[in-house]
């Protein structure tokens, strides 16, 4: 089928459009010692290829010869962020969504209703927000996000973790995780060249494909929500969140309508947005906003874990429990650092968690 020429960005580097609680989020995370090392250890325990496997047995895998309206919009969204397009599958699920999964390969997998309910340029829209998930390299925590989420449920219980604070770290990449999708939603409008299409999908994906529902209402609820002033409310929002690995979609509509209306949207749309690899300091403004979504990071960490330094201790102590950090530094290459580096890593840490 052919594919319509679209506007590409590029070369456009995620840094263009990410949400500053995405990058404070992440950075937070870098901040925990040997966190990287461990989810290093996931992707070798052959979840991947597991999970590859299962989509190949239980889903249908999209192309231009299997449904392909649906390949020819991932490969339209694919090309106006110049990417290369994933592989992309649909499996049979009740609820609408669509995930992304992969460290090394990863593929883009969208629910059935999604695909049959909705309209084509919503469903373009969510194909967008995963590739940007792979654009903005957020599939090497989203797969330890799910795979830790799997554990907790039992499926992989056959996987040697025994020791591992699992409950803390996945409350932790869960905070993350609403971080990054606020970046992927921007990245959908990108793509789309609409900010109304993705209110749209937001709204549907809130309360169903119902004809009738209008998005400036949607828009006024969302502003609504987030203008909430009751302090028992906003505690309460805070426990209804902790769980989610997405936010409140009023919240994610209120938080694009905010960048949209800023001018960046436009911005990027002239031409004028960072290109991979010429990445520049960010500026001052930016580097507020992200230490105030950071000090939100380590305030989720600290109340469901205990802090971000207890957190690293455990993670330190599960990997020399485990009892082979030399066969990860074998495997990981040079650069890795030894048991003496981990301990500095971990007492900076300490100290960047007393400074804060």
């Amino acid at each position: 089928m052919p594919i319509e020429l679209v506007t590409r960005y590029p070369q456009i580097s995620p840094r263009s459009y990410e949400h500053p609680a995405d990058r404070a989020a992440t950075s937070a995370l870098h901040a925990i010692p040997l966190l990287n090392r461990l989810v290093k250890r996931f992707g070798r325990l052959g979840v991947e290829t597991r999970f590859r496997q299962m989509m190949l047995g239980d889903s249908v895998r999209l192309g231009p010869d299997q449904v392909p309206d649906v390949w020819a919009m991932h490969l339209r969204a694919a090309a106006r962020l110049d990417m290369d397009p994933t592989p992309l599958f649909v499996t049979q699920h009740p609820l609408v969504n669509a995930l992304t999964f992969g460290m090394r390969s990863p593929v883009v997998v969208v629910y059935s209703p999604l695909v049959a309910d909705y309209d084509p340029d919503e469903v373009e829209s969510v194909l967008a927000h995963e590739l940007g998930h792979v654009l903005s390299d957020h599939v090497t925590y989203s797969t330890a996000l799910v795979l830790l989420a799997q554990l907790l449920a039992g499926v992989f219980s056959d996987i040697p973790l025994a020791g591992l604070p699992v409950r803390g770290l996945y409350l932790a990449l869960l905070e993350w995780s609403r971080a990054a999708e606020l970046t992927c939603d921007r990245a959908a409008v990108l793509a789309l060249d609409d900010p109304t299409v993705v209110y749209r999908m937001l709204m549907r994906m809130a309360g169903g494909a119902l004809p009738g529902m209008q998005v400036d209402a949607f828009i006024r609820q969302a502003t609504e929500y987030t203008e909430e002033e009751d302090l028992f409310a906003r505690r309460s929002r805070f426990a209804s969140e902790l769980g989610r690995t997405h936010p409140a979609a009023v919240r994610r509509v209120r938080e694009l309508v905010t960048w949209v209306d800023s001018g960046d949207f436009e911005r990027i749309r002239s031409g004028a947005y960072v290109r991979r690899g010429e990445e520049p300091p960010p500026s001052a403004e930016f580097d507020a906003a992200v230490r105030h979504y950071r000090e939100r990071f380590t305030g989720v960490v600290e109340r469901t874990v205990g802090g971000v330094n207890k957190l690293s201790n455990q993670i330190v102590s599960w990997l020399r429990r485990d009892g082979d950090d030399e066969e990860d530094d074998e495997a990981d290459g040079a650069g890795e650092p030894d048991d003496a580096d981990d301990a500095g890593e971990a007492s900076d840490a300490d100290q960047a968690g007393e400074e804060r």
